[in-house]
C-alpha cells in the first residue's frame, strides 16, 4: 500500500518493496507448508481453552491489535525508504542494506530447508538438531530473520530521519531474543529433548560462531 501511495524515489521504494516481499513470501511459503493440515497453533488453542468464550475478545487485543501495532512500528524503514523522495540517487546504504537482507533471507530458508529435513528422518526423532547453520547458532533462522531486517534499516539509512527506524530492527531482535522467539522454544526443547542441555553449553545462543569445546 505504501508503494502504491508513496511519491518517494522509485528506484529505491521499488528496491524496498521487493527486498520486503521477498522476506515475506518466503516465510509464508515455509509457514503453509509446514502448518497447513495440522490444525490450529497451540499456543492458540492453550489460550482458547484458558479464556473459554473470552477467546475473542482477548486474542482482538493480545494477538491481532499487540501484532499489528508492532507490525506498524518494525516496517517504519520499509515505509521511510518508499515514501521518501530525496536522496534521488543510490547510495553505499542501499547496496550494504540490500546484501544483508539477501543474506539474512539465504540464511533463515537455509536453516528452515535443514531442519525440516531433520524432523522428516525417522532416524533423528528424539534428537537434537545440531548439522549444518543448527551447528554454529542454536536459531540460525532467527538470526537470518533479524539480519534481514537490519538489512531493511540500513536501506532507510539515507533518507531523512533513517536513523530513527534502526529502533525498528532493534526491536525485532529484541522480541525474537527476549520475548516469543529463543525463550519460548528453548523452554520446550529442554523439557522434551534430554540431550539438549550439552546442545546449549557448546553452541552459540544466536550470532552463528563455532562450537566451544566441552570443559
Amino acid at each position: 500500500m505504501a508503494f502504491v501511495l508513496g511519491a518517494g524515489w522509485r528506484p529505491r521504494a521499488l528496491l524496498a518493496a521487493c527486498l520486503v516481499s521477498l522476506w515475506g513470501l518466503r516465510l509464508a511459503g515455509h509457514l503453509a507448508r509446514r502448518n497447513l493440515g495440522h490444525g490450529e497453533d497451540p499456543r492458540y488453542a492453550a489460550m482458547r481453552s484458558r479464556h473459554g468464550e473470552r477467546f475473542g475478545r482477548v486474542s482482538l487485543v493480545s494477538v491481532f491489535g499487540l501484532q499489528g501495532a508492532l507490525q506498524w512500528v518494525i516496517s517504519l524503514p520499509v515505509q521511510l525508504a518508499i515514501q521518501a523522495s530525496q536522496p534521488a540517487a543510490w547510495t553505499a546504504w542501499d547496496g550494504i542494506g540490500a546484501l544483508l537482507v539477501l543474506a539474512g533471507v539465504a540464511c533463515e530458508a537455509t536453516a528452515d530447508w535443514q531442519l525440516a529435513r531433520f524432523k522428516a528422518d525417522p532416524a533423528s526423532r528424539g534428537q537434537v538438531m545440531d548439522r549444518g547453520l543448527w551447528r554454529y547458532s542454536r536459531h540460525p533462522n532467527y538470526f537470518g530473520d533479524a539480519l534481514a531486517w537490519w538489512g531493511l534499516g540500513i536501506v532507510a539509512l539515507p533518507v531523512a530521519g533513517g536513523s530513527f527506524t534502526l529502533l525498528a530492527p532493534a526491536l525485532m531482535t529484541f522480541l525474537l531474543l527476549r520475548v516469543s522467539g529463543v525463550p519460548f522454544l528453548e523452554r520446550g526443547l529442554a523439557r522434551r529433548r534430554p540431550g539438549y542441555a550439552e546442545y546449549v553449553a557448546r553452541t552459540a545462543a544466536f550470532v552463528p560462531w563455532f562450537p566451544r569445546r566441552p570443559r
